[in-house]
């Protein structure tokens, strides 16, 4: 997407509280990559584009990383279907759905540069399959149309993502296996019937070899995620965390309250399709930017995204010079720039040295200190470039928006909280571990993982890839 566009959201959230202190499950995470001839141009276009039973947490094996300088996207492996076979899946907190690509499908990718298989989910080869109607409950929440058939009609989706890039089909009810933590880095299979997307046709990026996976898991707030359909079954609270690693790569994804370390939040702001915060001040080592009056108080619609979903960080135009202009204040370089999106310098010193961090405070005393290293990114030796981007995004009434993603969320242990409307975070180590509890008080180890097999991150070295872009707006409707 044209990042100088209004961004548009369509979307409605629907919100569902879970009574539940439930466990915990981790999933492992891998890094997508497009290929070293990847444009640079495309990394900016790719973001325009989450009681008394004693219940096991998530483990989510993760990998990639989510350097500017090798552009990361993470997915991860989850198992569908009986007996269960795996599928690799986009992890976005920026859609509601979990899709894959289905059997029959003539224009779904068959390969990819990924160095993992790709597999088309056959109904037909698992036991459990069930047809999901257009008069099923889960259908009435997500359709637009008047108009149903009952027992005739399947509950069908159409999904458009920001970059063009689009997936339809229909919806369908299986098992989902997942790991759930029995003891300190330790994991066992939880098997739990879902409902999720079955798609027949993928087009624009998720279609192409060089990007391809099996489908995308949404980690948003809305009930047809897979983690409010865990938590509505009972065996999961719609709490989940992960951690980026942009050095080693890999890091964590968890589902479960996290011990720790210790996460300090900021509220939610209510009734939003995505994690939306209050950003209340920025400064640049301790010298303050003004912000948009429509930033700090929240007004209409605008404020501050928190997105895994996206690689890099956009900002209202005055908003960007100024932080660029204070950034360059101490150590003045000459910037030019870079297919016309980044703004570059040459540079031989140490960055972190040369340049000031800069704080973001939000609501509550939150701060997110984002440092030279995670800002600014080599394009070869003596080159560098900034990662803050002139978004140029405002809400349909106007109001900025300032959208945060990978640039300033990596090496930090985010805690998503949807059942205390929370989100928050911590500078961690995250090729470490971390601490889930589960219902009964018990705390476990969930350790860093890399899915990304060594010949695969042969390859990844030095090429640009792009999380994909966050969703804009989604259409879920019946099959005419």
């Amino acid at each position: 997407m044209d990042m100088s566009l209004t961004l548009r959201i369509i979307a409605v959230v629907f919100m569902v509280l879970i009574q539940y202190a439930c466990g915990n499950f981790v999933f492992n995470v891998t890094h997508k990559f497009a290929g070293k001839e990847k444009q640079l141009s495309e990394l900016k276009s790719h973001d325009s584009f989450r009681h008394a039973r004693m219940l096991a947490n998530i483990d989510l094996p993760l990998g990639g990383d989510s350097r500017a300088d090798s552009i990361g996207l993470y997915f991860t492996k989850i198992k569908l279907g009986s007996p269960p076979k795996e599928y690799h899946v986009q992890v976005d907190t920026g859609s509601d759905i979990l899709w894959v690509n289905c059997a029959p499908c003539s224009k779904c990718p068959v390969k990819t540069d990924l160095g993992i298989p790709l597999r088309l989910y056959d109904s037909k080869a698992s036991s459990t399959w069930k047809k999901v109607g257009c008069e099923d409950d889960f259908c009435a929440l997500i359709s637009q149309s008047d108009t149903c058939e009952p027992n005739t009609k399947p509950c069908s989706y159409h999904v458009v993502y920001g970059d063009g890039s689009t997936s339809d089909g229909d919806f369908v009810k299986d098992n989902i296996t997942l790991d759930k933590v029995t003891g300190n880095l330790r994991t066992a299979p939880l098997s739990q019937e879902v409902i999720f997307g079955c798609g027949s046709n993928q087009s624009g990026q998720l279609g192409q070899t060089d990007s391809a996976l099996d489908g995308i898991m949404g980690f948003g707030q809305a009930n047809t995620s897979v983690i409010s359909q865990l938590a509505v079954a009972g065996n999961a609270k719609r709490v989940f965390s992960h951690c980026l690693d942009n050095v080693n790569g890999g890091g964590i994804f968890a589902v479960g309250e996290v011990e720790s370390p210790v996460v300090k939040t900021t509220p939610l702001v209510p009734n939003q399709v995505h994690y939306n915060v209050i950003l209340k001040a920025i400064d640049v080592d301790g010298e303050p930017l003004d912000l948009p009056p429509s930033i700090a108080s929240f007004g209409g619609n605008g404020g501050t995204i928190i997105d895994s979903g996206t690689t890099l960080a956009y900002l209202p135009q005055d908003l960007y010079n100024s932080l660029i202009k204070q950034i360059t204040a101490r150590t003045p370089v000459k910037l030019h720039m870079v297919q016309e999106t980044f703004a570059c310098f040459s540079f031989t010193s140490n960055t972190d040295k040369a340049f000031p961090v800069v704080n973001l405070h939000f609501e509550d005393s939150l701060k997110l200190t984002v440092y030279p290293h995670d800002y600014l990114f080599s394009l070869r030796e003596d080159m560098y470039c900034f990662g803050w981007q002139s978004g140029g995004m405002t809400t349909q009434d106007g109001s900025d928006v300032i959208l945060l993603g990978d640039l300033v969320l990596s090496n930090k242990l985010v805690v998503y909280d949807l059942d205390n409307e929370v989100i928050g975070w911590v500078d961690h180590n995250c090729s470490s571990s971390i601490k889930v509890k589960d219902g009964s008080g018990a705390a476990y180890s969930v350790e860093a993982d890399n899915l990304i097999s060594a010949s695969a991150s042969s390859v990844i070295n030095g090429t640009f890839v792009t999380l994909l872009s966050i969703l804009i707006w989604v259409f879920l409707s019946f099959t005419s």
